[in-house]
């Protein structure tokens, strides 16, 4: 696939984004980019310049009604980009081969679904429901979940720069806690000259822990990383310096670090795979009164023992007088940002759809879709979901090679 530069386009909004995506497609997509009804859900799937891309390519894309208006994305901004818009959800649901959105359809989306569609969006393990899963599979949909799709590099692209953004915002939200009007401790996260920075524990050193320690360090907070592999604590160490702390994950030192912690940051996870508790509940009555727990894999079940899951409107309660603070979808916090972001790593893939004959040829020739494939031909394909839901599976490479 060759990419076309035509310049940098700024449709609307002052923000560099890909350029036009040109490629020989082999059949031409009806796509629906529905408008998200989740809780407090700013986001879109797809920006009016990744709209743009498509339609040049000779696709077809239908936007739902003020779908990108909390983005910041106006109706007008996508029908300048060769988009048309839908009055109604169930006209985009029903009326288009392929449906993009960012959260998992919800029962009234999923009953709108028409018979062998292709859906992309994501699953969020740690709140999917077996109703859904049976749902897709009875219609025959190809449903591909962007915490599943995988590169040849062993790279999670959309998870990867969703997390990137999520460790940075957590800082922001940590912050924001422990002000006093807060009902925090009243700490400023660095300091002043004479009084030491906020102590700021993060749990995983992944991509979302490497941009909270990222964030936190600019601050001037110190910074603990554990994890409980100690390539990910050298590589986070060379990335950042020996300024930071690192730790291995053993209830000694997990034990000590939430001790002195004024902040905890959860982002221990396996991607693919439901979170494991790293922190339990008398690990978080151990910390300080005001403290603030920010458990950004709450979608992924959460790596707290007292996490459960909030929302933007509602989203801190407190447990052992510890402000937990465990929102899903945090990078809807920063819906422009978040949504350029998505869509930016979304198109190539939706390109490649169209440059396949079918489905099945695209998910034969593109391993990352392949992975990314929980749902195919009416079989369940993820051994992790079938273990969750006590439902059978399918390898998905079987299923296409047998022509299923």
């Amino acid at each position: 696939m060759q990419q076309n530069p035509f310049g940098t386009e700024q449709i609307g909004i002052q923000a560099l984004e890909k350029s036009l995506i040109r490629t020989k497609s082999k059949r031409q997509l009806q796509i629906g980019v529905p408008k998200e009804t989740a809780a407090d859900e700013h986001r879109i799937a797809l920006t009016p310049s990744g709209v743009a891309s498509l339609t040049a390519n000779g696709h077809t894309v239908t936007v739902e009604r003020d779908a990108g208006v909390r983005a910041q994305f106006s109706d007008d901004l996508y029908l300048e980009a060769g988009a048309s818009i839908a009055d109604s959800p169930e006209e985009v649901f029903r009326d288009h081969d392929v449906i993009v959105k960012v959260a998992p359809p919800a029962r009234q989306e999923w009953e709108w679904m028409a018979r062998d569609q292709t859906l992309l969006s994501a699953l969020h393990l740690g709140n999917a429901e077996r109703d859904l899963i049976v749902a897709l599979m009875e219609k025959g949909v190809a449903a591909i979940g962007f915490e599943f799709i995988r590169g040849a590099d062993g790279e999670f692209p959309i998870v990867r720069m969703m997390h990137e953004i999520t460790g940075s915002v957590a800082v922001q939200i940590a912050s924001h806690y422990l002000e006093t009007d807060r009902d925090g401790q009243g700490l400023m996260l660095g300091g002043v000259a004479g009084v030491p920075g906020a102590s700021v524990v993060i749990l995983g050193a992944g991509v979302t822990g490497e941009f909270a320690a990222r964030a936190a360090m600019a601050h001037g907070a110190r910074v603990t990383v554990i994890d409980n592999d100690l390539a990910a604590l050298r590589r986070i160490e060379n990335a950042l310096g020996r300024q930071i702390i690192t730790a291995t994950a053993n209830a000694h030192y997990l034990v000590r670090a939430v001790q002195r912690a004024d902040v905890v940051i959860g982002s221990a996870m396996v991607e693919g795979e439901r979170a494991s508790v790293w922190m339990t509940e008398e690990m978080v009555e151990m910390m300080r009164p005001g403290g603030v727990i920010v458990d950004t894999v709450i979608d992924q079940g959460g790596c707290v023992e007292t996490s459960r899951p909030t929302t933007h409107s509602d989203p801190v309660y407190r447990v052992h007088d510890v402000i937990h603070y465990c929102v899903p979808n945090i990078p809807s916090k920063v819906a422009q940002t978040a949504t350029i972001a998505l869509s930016n790593v979304l198109i190539p893939y939706v390109l490649k759809l169209g440059d396949s004959g079918s489905v099945r040829d695209c998910l034969w020739t593109h391993e990352a879709l392949r992975r990314g494939t929980y749902v195919y031909h009416k079989h369940l394909t993820k051994k992790t979901l079938a273990e969750h839901f006590g439902m059978s599976y399918r390898d998905v490479e079987l299923l296409i090679a047998s022509q299923i």
